[in-house]
């Protein structure tokens, strides 16, 4: 091939040049800061609040101010969490998520878990679901809060969030999901699934980096995040990262408009690429549950290969690949949630991920697939 081959999205995505085209004008043109009040200046505050209601309506919120501007995923989960922990100690201190959550939501558990907050990491099966029946065994008169991820960012699971909602609803506790990989991509509903609230990061769906959204059903009882000028209706100070937002917002829409396209496409591709894959390379796993999972993803583990060194490999192909969640590539264990799969230690190094945009194509798949197998086949003679 002649041109790189970028087979990463779930670590980010290009940014859509409609995008693109809607943010310039606010670095430029209409660079006023939102908080003053002239008319200038309002024009940016507008824009915000449009894409606000944009955001909103995507994921059938009942109001646009339920809708919290970040800084990106990893912020939305940390304020969450932290959040409903401080907000809500008085009624217990006990929060439940699972061992395959992004780090986000691991690490600001065990920030928590020193401030004296108790939290069950929950295991999931062989295809990475969570129990349903574990949840709620999990729950005691002291769980404030429950956090179980969307869909997994490296073996692109779906959980069965609308029951788990239930549950946690049923035992009066809230219940708060990383949709950092699912949403864009797949239909979401906060009323029908239940959820209190929900965190998506822009870059995953076409939309620019460093800037994401917190969805919060009950918006009042949020605790600040940052204290400063009354931004984000005094829950987040700061200037707001207006080209971002509207960036962000073009996103959204362009996602929504042409979401069922992109997935029939994605999905079709990632099938024909699973079973080429599967039928043409020996003593290789699919992860996750083969159909009930994101369109573009596919994660694999080959018998006897490093799966590092076979991301290199095809790097040099001009393919990019991943050994599975960006934000943890140069880790030198396996990864958290290969590991709890249940995929023994030996195995779990030979693991990569692929994940399919709606802007790849067919003949890309078969160059990929051929040079997976060679390099497969060079690392196994070298082991």
């Amino acid at each position: 091939m002649d041109k790189l081959i970028y087979m990463d999205n779930a670590a980010t995505t290009s940014t859509a040049p409609e995008v693109v085209s809607a943010m310039l004008p606010f670095f430029t043109e209409y660079y006023g800061n939102p908080s003053s009040v002239y008319n200038f200046a309002q024009k940016s505050k507008m824009a915000i609040e449009d894409a606000r209601e944009i955001i909103a309506d995507s994921i059938g919120a009942a109001k646009s101010n339920e809708i919290y501007f970040t800084g990106g995923g990893s912020e939305s989960d940390n304020w969450a969490l932290k959040s409903a922990a401080f907000g809500l100690r008085d009624k217990g201190n006990h929060i439940i998520t699972t061992k395959i959550e992004h780090h986000a939501i691991l690490n600001t558990c065990a920030y928590l878990e020193k401030n004296g907050f108790e939290i069950t990491y929950l295991d999931v099966d062989s295809e990475g679901f969570v129990s349903l029946e574990d949840v709620e065994n999990a729950i005691t008169d002291k769980t404030i809060l429950i956090s179980v991820m969307f869909a997994n960012n490296e073996i692109g699971t779906i959980e069965p969030i609308r029951n788990i909602a239930m549950v946690a609803h049923r035992k009066g506790v809230l219940f708060h999901t990383d949709a950092v990989q699912a949403f864009g991509h797949i239909p979401i509903d906060v009323n029908y699934l239940g959820v209190d609230m929900l965190s998506a990061s822009s870059h995953k769906f076409n939309g620019p980096k460093g800037v994401g959204f917190l969805y919060v059903r009950n918006p009042k009882e949020m605790m600040p995040l940052i204290y400063g000028g009354g931004q984000e209706k005094g829950k987040r100070g700061g200037t707001e990262n207006v080209a971002g937002i509207i960036g962000m917002g073009a996103a959204v829409e362009d996602s929504m408009r042409n979401m069922s396209a992109r997935y029939n496409k994605e999905k079709n591709l990632r099938d024909y690429m699973v079973k080429r894959i599967l039928g043409e390379i020996p003593n290789v796993s699919l992860n996750g549950h083969y159909a009930n999972r994101l369109p573009g993803n596919a994660s694999f583990t080959f018998d006897g290969i490093n799966g590092t060194s076979l991301v290199v490999i095809m790097d040099e192909e001009g393919v990019c690949i991943s050994a599975g969640s960006a934000c943890a590539a140069s880790a030198e264990k396996p990864s958290h949630v290969i590991s709890a799969l249940g995929i023994p230690k030996e195995k779990a190094y030979g693991t990569i991920r692929i994940t399919i945009g709606h802007e790849n194509t067919r003949k890309e798949i078969d160059y990929t697939v051929e040079k997976l197998k060679a390099g497969v086949k060079e690392l196994r003679a070298k082991s």
